[in-house]
């Protein structure tokens, strides 16, 4: 029986640059903040003390780099899904921050195929990954690559 939570497996072959991939938004609340500084463990007060973020010009508490880095986490769209049987790696990733994110705002990530590297038998797709907020500042740009098996050949002596 197919699978009926996922597409039809995507394999390298079948990208074209200029694809986007939606990432649904998301808002930074403190909650969000605060399960980022117990994962990373990153406790630097710009991130949660309010009034040291203010007495430093900000208006609320500055979001973590890698926390705005991971808004672009390919698995949560639907790249993953396309690329179910396909997707081998991801090789490489990195990012840029332009602006600041703070607590309040709405993150808007996104991908888009920007290169397509064929290979004998994978591929590497390379996306950019942006960060835009609700005012379409561009808070993060940066790069993913990820290695996808190219579609087997038919072996024409089996059939």
């Amino acid at each position: 029986m197919p699978r009926l939570h996922a597409p039809e497996t995507r394999w390298f072959d079948d990208f074209a640059i200029g694809e986007t991939f939606y990432i649904p938004s998301r808002t930074m609340t403190d909650a969000l903040f605060a399960a980022f500084q117990l994962a990373s463990g990153d406790n630097d007060p710009i991130h949660y003390d309010i009034e040291f973020c203010k007495e430093r010009g900000h208006p609320a508490m500055l979001a973590h780099g890698l926390q705005v880095f991971i808004q672009t986490a390919a698995g949560a769209g639907n790249f993953p899904q396309q690329t179910a049987d396909s997707l081998v790696a991801l090789l490489s990733f990195s990012g840029e921050m332009h602006h600041p994110l703070y607590a309040g705002d709405t993150a808007y990530p996104g991908l888009e195929i920007v290169k397509l590297t064929p290979q004998r038998t994978t591929g590497i797709i390379e996306m950019r990954a942006i960060v835009l907020n609700q005012h379409d500042q561009l808070i993060m740009e940066g790069t993913h690559r990820y290695l996808v098996k190219k579609i087997q050949p038919v072996d024409d002596e089996s059939l």
